[in-house]
């Protein structure tokens, strides 16, 4: 009779090694950090992803800066007006990027097999950047700031969400823009690179599929 302690199946280190079996388990290293590719991975569009993630860290980056040393600092200091400057180039390359990016996936579609959640985190996060780079011409303060304020407090509310999003409130709309928003794009950009990595890129329409049980990620 064997030993009940022993034909268990023992699973040390509490809850710790319980997340560390599941992140091994969901996201395995051969696929998080690939050494080979598929063929059809050499194409512009994914070239345009890559660029994507870059301009966003740029964005980030600058937008920092700009947070930490005030209006008085990139209004005023020839340093703080190149930050701005790369912040708003990086802002224009990065919403260019994603939607030619975003484009071609929407021709490729996508969303075979089992990658919908892959293109729905893309598309919202599309979303999520719109808010982002509105709330941010916002901040700014100027006549032309103030007049779009105006004409998109009356399309929020005709459309019923006025009531969450003052567009008038400078203090409300940067919370927004360098905050809330951020948080929530960077989130969203993690999760899309993770099932990008975990179910691998979707191969052209008329592409031969891989054999049952390959290693995605390898050809």
């Amino acid at each position: 009779m064997s030993d009940p302690a022993t034909s268990r199946d023992v699973r040390p280190g509490g809850w710790t090694g319980a997340v560390r079996r599941y992140a091994v388990r969901t996201l395995p290293p051969e696929k998080l950090l690939p050494d080979t590719q598929p063929a059809y991975m050499a194409s512009w569009i994914y070239v345009f992803g890559v660029l994507t993630v870059s301009a966003l860290v740029v964005v980030v980056a600058t937008g920092c800066l700009l947070a930490l040393d005030g209006p008085g600092w990139w209004h005023v200091s020839g340093v703080g007006k190149y930050v701005n400057s790369l912040h708003l180039w990086g802002v224009e390359l990065f919403m260019f990027f994603m939607v030619i990016h975003l484009w071609g996936k929407f021709f490729m579609a996508a969303w075979r097999g089992r990658r919908a959640m892959t293109w729905m985190t893309g598309a919202v996060c599309f979303l999520a950047s719109v808010g982002a780079a509105f709330t941010g011409y916002l901040t700014q303060q100027n006549f032309d700031s103030q007049w779009i304020s105006g004409q998109a407090k009356d399309g929020l509310n005709a459309v019923g969400i006025g009531a969450w999003f003052n567009v008038l409130d400078f203090g409300q709309m940067l919370m927004w823009h360098i905050v809330l928003l951020p948080l929530a794009l960077g989130a969203l950009t993690g999760l899309h690179v993770l099932l990008v990595r975990r179910r691998g890129i979707v191969p052209p329409i008329d592409a031969a599929l891989p054999e049952p049980g390959a290693v995605q990620g390898r050809p």
